[in-house]
């Protein structure tokens, strides 16, 4: 005759933990515990009263039927179905419980096993259906946030739309010349808030998928768009006494196409000029450079300033990165320029100049002949 402790160390040898219910709804450990149980809980040994509940979310809805099993004295067993947990190094486990009555005890089996063919299909099926819902419910999520983006972009906009409207107005009439000089501040720092809101608009729409971030067809220009920002931006380095200059060693002849898309190829290098601008000091240059490599085309924007902190270096391209001068910008500039960048194969990074200063680079794929 088979004695019950050898009966007990036969189910933990089969990987089974033998509990029985306790009338505090708590359980009992009846024999030896596996190995693997002890990894979920090896305070067991010491403890009368287990809370399973407490270790094993999932049981916490299957005791309640498995309470109704028991107080019904229901013949045969009721299984919870397999299930899986992660121990503390990572590891994943099968599990399965049974409640079973029996010598008017009330039982439970926790075993742990091996995936059949099938129950691995269904395994498989049930995490794709969890994975399809959770994608789902961001989508949802995203288009919140897309539309709420949009209507708080499309609230700041139109007033400075307005006030930039109001100061072209002002600039026809007659005014003394220092009216003219605090005009002129007050169009920057418009065109400053506009560069802000583009920014995070920019921004949201190359990190969200449902807005389409596509490379231009028609491969922009790189010199072009490298002489419209300077055109552009000019005028703010002339009201902070700065200059702005592009590299005379530029070949307008040569082929300056890349890989890209031409408005956010100006927003990248917007970005980069006017964070040049910030840094640089008065009667000093920014320098802008294009320069065509075997692949790729590079481009620098050199300033004479202060060059960047060692601690800030390391992430000034990850999100709301700014240094302590910068209190009150957005941090999201460089960030978009690296993931604009990135997004079409190229590279970008920071180097500080042996002569002072820094500069900023990125390159971009140059467009090859299997390309046009």
């Amino acid at each position: 005759m088979i004695d019950e402790s050898t009966i007990l160390d036969l189910f933990a040898a089969l990987n089974v933990v033998v509990l029985t219910r306790l009338d505090n709804k708590a359980f009992k450990l009846i024999g030896n515990p596996p190995a693997w149980f002890l990894q979920f809980y090896p305070e067991v040994v010491q403890t009368e009263n287990l809370v399973l509940e407490d270790k094993f979310i999932f049981l916490e809805n299957f005791l309640f039927d498995a309470e109704k099993h028991w107080q019904e004295q229901n013949k045969g067993t009721l299984k919870s179905g397999l299930w899986i947990e992660t121990d503390d190094s990572g590891s994943e486990h099968y599990l399965e419980a049974v409640a079973v009555n029996a010598l008017s005890q009330k039982f439970l089996l926790i075993s742990l096993g091996e995936l059949t063919v099938n129950e691995e299909k269904q395994l498989l099926i049930q995490q794709a259906r969890e994975k399809s819902l959770n994608y789902q419910a961001l989508i949802k999520e995203t288009q919140k946030k897309e539309f709420l983006i949009h209507c708080i972009i499309h609230d700041l906009a139109g007033p400075l739309t307005g006030i930039r409207y109001c100061l072209d107005l002002i600039e026809l009439q007659d005014i003394t010349d220092k009216a003219k000089e605090y005009l002129e501040l007050g169009k920057i720092q418009a065109q400053r808030q506009e560069f802000l809101i583009q920014n995070i608009l920019d921004t949201f729409a190359a990190e969200v998928e449902s807005i389409q971030f596509a490379s231009d067809s028609h491969f922009p220009d790189a010199l072009e768009c490298t002489t419209k920002m300077i055109s552009l931006l000019s005028p703010l380095f002339v009201f902070g006494k700065k200059r702005l200059e592009l590299d005379s060693r530029i070949d307008p002849q040569q082929d300056w196409r890349v890989i890209g898309d031409k408005a956010r190829l100006e927003r990248v290098l917007s970005n980069l000029i006017e964070n040049a601008w910030r840094h640089t000091p008065p009667n000093t240059a920014v320098t802008v450079n294009i320069q065509s490599q075997p692949e790729s085309i590079l481009f620098t924007v050199d300033d004479q300033g202060p060059g960047v902190a060692p601690e800030l270096a390391t992430r000034l391209f990850q999100k709301f990165t700014q240094g302590k001068q910068n209190t009150g910008r957005s941090g999201l500039g460089l960030y978009f320029c690296r993931i604009t960048v990135e997004r079409w194969g190229g590279k970008i990074g920071y180097l500080a100049r042996v002569e002072g200063g820094s500069r900023f680079w990125f390159s971009l794929p140059k467009v090859l002949a299997s390309r046009k």
